[in-house]
């Protein structure tokens, strides 16, 4: 174990929890209409054709063909990313790729996978989809219409996850059925409500997931995104009433399909009970791998990741 015993930070980003009691966190009280809620949104974005369009892009690779990606996603929204296409072998598997709320300048060529066309997308107001007055600034775009449920963010973000999937369908219409998720803290927790509701994801990997348990998010302290919430809650009292609609948590007790969720000890920005409540809650065919630290550098950390990232390939592996 190399969990940090040294950090800048005014608080305990363990918040006092051993492993034990982390495990042993539980989601939130769902809201009513929590299902009906998403489910009209997805079944509303079903209806959108992403009308994909590619590009060459100047990033060039030994393994992969790289093209800008431009698709429709809800509302008329133009989401930006990349397409990677493998050099060798047919395309079996389709594999989105979601993102940090530091947004994505480029690819992730580090994924191990073969026979595997793979979208990256930017998420609305961040990196390629940047889109004034949208700020790109974290802890301003999660408080985008955070006071209206129907209109909020987070919401936008999660159907342009679901484009993604209809943009891989769209161009490899025989990938439906075949088609991963893989996402990191805001595309952790945004892929967790992505996958829960669309049937066409079979298998997801949520690692240090964000919005997890939004009643203990805005209560620990954090930094980042969460104590931006944190702040906003501190001014107007309000905001759980949208929050409980955007809890990964919640969302996670959805998911049927197999999962590999990583999960953080020690998170100054992802609070590990919250991470943990979105793991605990994924009900089967979900193998939690435990980080000692997330969103902070420690020693062990390259030897934790290389071993995550075997357990990915092997997730992800065409059969």
């Amino acid at each position: 174990m190399s969990i940090p015993a040294t950090h800048p930070f005014a608080f305990d980003p363990t918040y006092g929890m051993q492993l034990d009691e982390l495990l042993a966190v539980e989601p939130p009280e769902e809201p009513d209409g929590f299902d009906a809620f998403w489910e009209t949104r997805y079944q509303k974005a079903l209806t959108v054709d992403p009308q994909p369009a590619l590009s060459r892009s100047e990033i060039t690779h030994p393994d992969w063909h790289v093209l800008y990606l431009v698709y429709l996603s809800t509302d008329a929204f133009r989401i930006g990313g990349w397409l990677l296409l493998p050099r060798e072998g047919e395309v079996r598997r389709g594999l989105v790729v979601g993102h940090g709320y530091g947004g994505r300048e480029r690819p992730d060529f580090d994924l191990p996978v073969s026979e595997t066309a793979l979208i990256f997308p930017c998420c609305r107001g961040l990196s390629l989809s940047a889109h004034p007055p949208i700020s790109e600034n974290p802890s301003w775009h999660v408080l985008h219409d955070i006071d209206r449920k129907d209109s909020y963010i987070i919401g936008g973000c999660v159907e342009d996850i679901w484009l993604a999937v209809s943009t891989l369908v769209a161009l490899y219409p025989w990938l439906s059925g075949h088609i991963g998720y893989s996402g990191i803290s805001f595309g952790g927790g945004v892929g967790a409500m992505a996958i829960a509701y669309d049937d066409r994801i079979d298998r997801g990997h949520l690692a240090l997931p964000s919005f997890g348990h939004q009643s203990l998010r805005l209560k620990l302290p954090s930094v980042g995104s969460a104590q931006s919430v944190q702040e906003y809650q501190a001014e107007h009292g309000n905001v759980l009433e949208t929050l409980r609609f955007f809890d990964a948590a919640t969302a996670a007790r959805r998911i049927r399909v197999p999962m590999l969720t990583a999960v953080a000890l020690f998170d100054p920005s992802v609070a590990p009970p919250c991470q943990f409540a979105v793991a605990n809650s994924i009900p089967k065919f979900n193998e939690i791998f435990i980080l000692d630290a997330g969103h902070f550098d420690y020693p062990g950390s390259a030897d934790q990741e290389a071993v995550l990232r075997d357990k990915i390939g092997q997730f992800f592996r065409v059969s």
